[in-house]
């Protein structure tokens, strides 16, 4: 009979213990997320454009993902997305997974860092439901390099997601046509409380806070925003300036009689002084002179 008080005591440790070993896992891949944002504003001007922290709809961040391949190849990786809520603030990031496979002449193993950058409502919309196929379900294209470059470069593909990858180095832009970003729902709701769903996270409605890891990302997101948006704002007034007129136009000289005649130069040899301003005199009556003045009889 005593064994079934410790067989509960052992159950009930477990189901403490297991949510906190998981949110150790989801915690790991939230600092890794935040060291691939922070890494990219720390880049060199031939980097991810700074315009997407502005410009975006969703950012995806996938640290570490591996791409396996000999002959036949898979890439499979585990990040965060942050979408733009409508006062243009982000929101707590869910977790995503990101799955693939190709063809071709290929062996080894890779690591790399993979960013993607929602442009419009609809793809959005496509991952919030569950899952989105690049290439299929929403148009995808090799991200544009450059930091002072805007999002907007595109205008034959119109892509709805930009992506960009990280293998060594830099960022460079890569298309990932035919890979699969799922929404990863148990370790959402490890992190958020059973039942989460995408649309309860991004609308700050899940029954439990989040880490301050989990946190972090969001908070990082917010200020490469502000940086990106104070910097395409401060180049404005820069613009209108340059266009401005570098000289004011004179003020037209003051009439004559009002000018100062001591303040006018002269031209006066050295050695010599300046002539005094004539005195002004009094009005007079002048007698007619006879011997100049005729008349002359009328006709």
């Amino acid at each position: 009979m005593s064994i079934l008080p410790r067989l509960a005591t052992v159950v009930l440790a477990l189901a403490v213990a297991l949510p906190a070993t998981a949110g150790v896992q989801e915690d790991e891949r939230a600092r890794n997320s935040l060291r691939v944002l922070q890494e990219i504003q720390a880049i060199p001007e031939s980097g991810i454009p700074a315009a997407m922290f502005d410009e975006a709809k969703a950012i995806v961040v996938i640290p570490d993902t591996l791409k396996i391949g000999l002959v036949l190849g898979g890439r499979r990786g585990h990040g965060l997305l942050s979408v733009k809520t409508a006062d243009g603030t982000w929101s707590n990031p869910a977790f995503v997974k990101l799955t693939g496979g190709s063809i071709g002449f290929q062996a080894g193993v890779q690591s790399s860092d993979v960013v993607l950058a929602f442009t419009t409502q609809r793809g959005l919309d496509s991952i919030v439901n569950g899952k989105i196929t690049l290439g299929a379900d929403a148009s995808v294209a090799a991200g544009p390099i450059g930091r002072t470059t805007g999002m907007a470069t595109d205008g034959q593909l119109k892509a709805e997601i930009w992506s960009w990858s990280r293998a060594r180095g830099l960022f460079a832009g890569v298309a990932l046509d035919g890979a699969v970003l799922t929404i990863d729902d148990e370790a959402n709701q490890a992190v958020y409380g059973a039942g989460t769903t995408p649309r309860m996270i991004f609308e700050d409605r899940a029954p439990q806070r989040p880490s301050a890891e989990v946190v972090s990302f969001r908070d990082q997101l917010e200020e490469a925003s502000a940086a990106a948006h104070a910097s395409r704002a401060g180049s404005v007034p820069a613009s209108r300036a340059a266009t401005a007129p570098a000289v004011a136009p004179a003020a037209p000289a003051a009439p004559a009689a009002q000018q100062d005649w001591g303040s006018q130069p002269l031209n006066v040899p050295a050695g010599q002084e300046r002539p005094s301003a004539p005195a002004q005199q009094g009005f007079q009556p002048v007698e007619p002179d006879e011997d100049r003045v005729r008349s002359e009889p009328l006709p």
